[in-house]
């Protein structure tokens, strides 16, 4: 009897199963699709993705490359915008290197407080008016603008300091440096913004 029953089982489960259609994918007489599509659609989905994620692939190129070659351009000329706030710099900035003379007359006479308030009047903005100016330099020039800035500046602050401690020799010293340190700037600033 237990035999019997289970040959019963048996016969009844296999009789549950439909066959499998291999034209369609799909078992006979049922609509779901099987867990495996048949090869053709497998090989378009598998298509789909490897096109989108080549469009993915170049699109994020794309964007990359786009700002480096735009940082790659490097302009040559100076806009007209720039070259306003240069020239109304360099202005100022020759402004401070003409009372040069009056510095030097100061110095040689050893006139402390004078000199200290002619560094700190009429030449304290010279520090503001070259960092305006290295702003709007071309990307090229301005590393050396800028160390050019530095050197005067420390030379103003040198001769102050000699001013201030009245030290004569060191005050002599600080003036060359001071003085060179306008001529050597001088030779950055475009010769539009100087005319």
């Amino acid at each position: 009897a237990a035999k019997l029953a289970r040959e019963h089982d048996r016969c009844t489960a296999s009789a549950h199963e439909l066959p499998f259609s291999r034209s369609r994918g799909t078992r006979v007489g049922t609509g779901k699709l099987p867990a495996i599509l048949p090869r053709p659609f497998v090989m378009l989905s598998a298509l789909r993705r490897l096109a989108s994620f080549c469009l993915c692939a170049c699109l994020c190129l794309g964007l990359i490359a786009a700002p480096a070659q735009a940082a790659k351009r490097v302009s040559t000329t100076i806009s007209p915008d720039d070259m306003a706030v240069i020239r109304r710099n360099a202005g100022e900035f020759q402004a401070a290197q003409e009372r040069l003379p009056e510095l030097a007359k100061l110095v040689n006479a050893r006139d402390w407080t004078f000199t200290r308030n002619l560094i700190h009047g009429p030449m304290q903005e010279v520090g503001r008016e070259m960092l305006y100016i290295n702003q709007r330099l071309l990307k090229n020039d301005r590393a050396e603008a800028n160390s050019l800035a530095t050197a005067l500046k420390d030379g103003l602050a040198d001769l102050d300091e000699a001013a201030r401690l009245q030290d004569g020799p060191r005050l002599q010293k600080a003036y060359v440096k001071v003085a060179t340190g306008f001529a050597n700037y001088a030779k950055v600033i475009p010769a539009q913004a100087l005319s």
